[in-house]
């Protein structure tokens, strides 16, 4: 019997878990991380981008199973590009995958099929936004079309704040850009991130985020500064998201004809134990990704498997008991300028019951090097969710980097949407 390979595309924490998830199954022989990083096992410096020279190392490799981590691959159409070869890539199509890489198709794609989201308003011009900013008074969202890491998305509580995020579109894009701004949702945001074969979608446990660089959910936003799982969501609440959110997302996916198979991610606003869908994302969250694996009972890959056969309907994903908690370190200066290169020291004295997730590193004679803005994620598993917290912070007080930086409080949140009623 042929051996199985897979190659997860990729560089951060999110690809180290998916990495040491399917070596589980596959033997970490077998799982091949593009271009990875210097601390996820068997990374090769593939540009993933560069389809024609990807799919050449898949073939030498003998590689006919690919996941694909972040969003760009997915939305400059890799999935098209191996349609109809022998090589399986998971995840949506180009068409499909503009439910993240525009905003304002993924909202207009909300409205038309009858998805819970909040009113919105598009743009393609700086100036047209000014009269709908001073009627608002500045309590509103504004986002940028397109793909930006995480950072074209501007929460504003006030006029000034609004405006200063008009000035920082177009100091980046000039005044013609393309955005929207959506009325804004106070409440408490939820991440459900799910896989789909197209017919079917299948949830894995809701997770919440931590998005701000400081405590107190202060400070610009990042790509991630922390994650737990699972939320406690009433039962009530589960119904409504499911009703109101996945029920016509994925009528909407099979209206448009989309090709659909892989992870569809739900950012979801809950105010009012009414649920909101705030954003599409076509693949796994980072870090929620770097909890929901460790919590994940059931094989990845055979998860993923069932995806391709479109057979998803026969999985019911399990899960192991307790509370996962990730700390993010991160280089000081994240996410505006930071310094790389500093040695990082006590990795090797963290307990064998804490899992180290890289996501930049880089390895040089032996010794770790910090090589981006997110350096380590820290994971910790306990019967409850402060046991967790206090495993994932007790593992990160072990190790050092100049300049290592993390929030103290995540987890900490008030909840107060997602209590449990009786």
């Amino acid at each position: 019997m042929k051996t199985q390979k897979i190659a997860v595309l990729g560089s951060g924490g999110r690809e180290h878990a998916l990495s040491w998830k399917l070596s589980q199954e596959l033997g970490q022989e077998n799982v091949y991380t593009l271009p990875g990083n210097g601390g996820i096992p068997n990374s090769h410096n593939i540009d993933i981008s560069d389809f024609e020279a990807l799919e050449n190392f898949l073939k030498k490799e003998n590689i006919d199973f690919v996941f694909v981590g972040p969003e760009q691959p997915l939305s400059e159409g890799i999935v098209d590009f191996f349609q109809g070869s022998d090589i399986k890539v998971t995840g949506p199509s180009q068409a499909a995958a503009r439910l993240e890489s525009s905003k304002i198709f993924a909202k207009k794609f909300m409205e038309k099929y009858g998805v819970s989201t909040s009113p919105f308003h598009v743009f393609d011009h700086i100036e047209q936004a000014a009269e709908l900013i001073r009627e608002k008074k500045g309590n509103l969202v504004i986002k940028f079309d397109g793909l930006a890491g995480g950072k074209g998305v501007f929460v504003c509580s006030t006029k000034q704040e609004a405006f200063d995020a008009l000035a920082q579109l177009e100091k980046k894009y000039g005044k013609q850009v393309d955005f929207l701004i959506e009325d804004k949702i106070p409440g408490d945001e939820i991440s459900l991130i799910a896989f789909t074969d197209g017919k079917h979608i299948k949830n894995l446990l809701v997770s919440q985020d931590h998005k701000q660089l400081l405590e107190g959910d202060k400070g610009p936003n990042t790509g991630g500064m922390g994650a737990y799982a699972p939320v406690s969501v009433p039962s009530g609440l589960m119904k409504k998201i499911e009703e109101k959110i996945i029920h016509p997302t994925l009528k909407g996916i099979q209206k448009e004809n989309f090709h659909y198979k892989g992870v569809i991610y739900f950012g979801i606003m809950v105010k009012n134990s009414e649920p909101y869908l705030l954003e599409y994302n076509v693949r796994f969250g980072d870090p929620e990704t770097e909890v929901l694996l460790p919590a994940l009972k059931t094989g990845l890959f055979e998860i993923l498997q069932a995806v391709e056969e479109g057979n998803l309907k026969k999985i019911n994903p399990e899960f192991h008991p307790g509370y996962f908690a990730d700390v993010v370190l991160v280089s000081r200066g994240y996410p505006a300028k930071y310094e790389t290169g500093k040695e990082i020291h006590g990795l090797e004295n963290l307990p064998g019951d804490i899992l180290v997730f890289h996501a930049g590193t880089k390895q040089q004679n032996g010794q770790y090097f910090t090589a981006g803005g997110r350096v380590l994620n820290i994971v910790g598993h306990g019967e409850t969710p402060s046991e967790a917290l206090e495993k994932a912070y007790e593992g990160a007080e072990k190790i050092n980097f100049e300049g290592k930086f993390y929030r103290r409080d995540i987890g900490q949140r008030r909840n107060t949407e997602l209590k449990q009623t009786p």
